[in-house]
């Protein structure tokens, strides 16, 4: 029970609700719009059953992400992935994905069509939610994560309206939100076994694996998602 109580595991749980809030957004407007066409009495059981299913879902794809990350090199692949997806978070597409959801007048119809599109837009919680969950010690990571998931999913899809107005009122909450996602790549980079571990790859430089390297990953992963992500929408703007 004490291992819940360190200060790392709460720091982890708010990284993981961040997370959810910021890249999870679109999952209440996939339900809104895949159950739509159901009648009134079934729309509640289409909502419920739809996110009970993508939890599992994601729950089982975060396993296997953590179980992955312990492979050499993949923490450093996941590290610039989450730099790509804090860098595509300052700078959104405009393209309407949410055109290609298909609303159902079926519940379980409906149901499938909540579940399989979120598998499709989960790949970056899941990569950002492992990389938060490692920040917390192997002994409790997929509790962490489950816990995680639990608390941020009714933020999710019963306060993402008010979530997006607080985000459109206050840009600096999207800017936070990316940073964080730098700065979990960079102490992710940092833990790769293959730059900590000295039977992994003996000829490649090993990484002390101090406070002060941890937090400088960190703060050089957030500065360089910022950057970059300036750099783009500067050249995306017109004029």
């Amino acid at each position: 029970m004490e291992q819940f109580m360190t200060p790392e595991f709460w720091v982890a749980v708010g990284q993981i609700i961040m997370i959810d809030i910021l890249l999870g957004g679109d999952n209440a407007v996939v339900i809104a719009l895949a159950c739509r066409k159901l009648p009134a009495k079934q729309r509640t059981q289409g909502i419920i059953y739809g996110t009970a299913g993508a939890i599992v879902l994601r729950v089982i794809l975060i396993f296997f992400a953590l179980t992955l990350l312990a492979i050499p090199f993949l923490k450093i692949v996941g590290a610039l992935l989450l730099v790509w997806i804090g860098v595509k978070l300052l700078v959104p597409e405009h393209e309407d994905e949410h055109a290609k959801i298909q609303a159902s007048d079926r519940l379980w119809a409906a149901v499938k069509t909540v579940i399989v599109a979120d598998l499709v837009m989960s790949v970056d919680n899941v990569i950002a939610i492992a990389g938060a969950a490692q920040g917390a010690g192997e002994a409790h990571q997929m509790p962490l994560v489950i816990f995680g998931l639990l608390v941020s999913i009714p933020i999710i899809v019963w306060g993402s309206q008010l979530v997006i107005k607080l985000m459109d009122r206050f840009p600096s909450i999207i800017t936070a939100g990316a940073m964080l996602l730098g700065w979990i790549a960079g102490t992710m980079l940092l833990s790769d076994p293959a730059l900590v571990n000295p039977e992994i790859w003996p000829q490649l430089p090993k990484l002390a694996q101090t406070d002060a390297l941890k937090y400088s990953f960190g703060v050089g992963g957030a500065v360089l998602v910022y950057l970059l992500g300036r750099l783009l929408q500067r050249r995306a703007s017109p004029g």
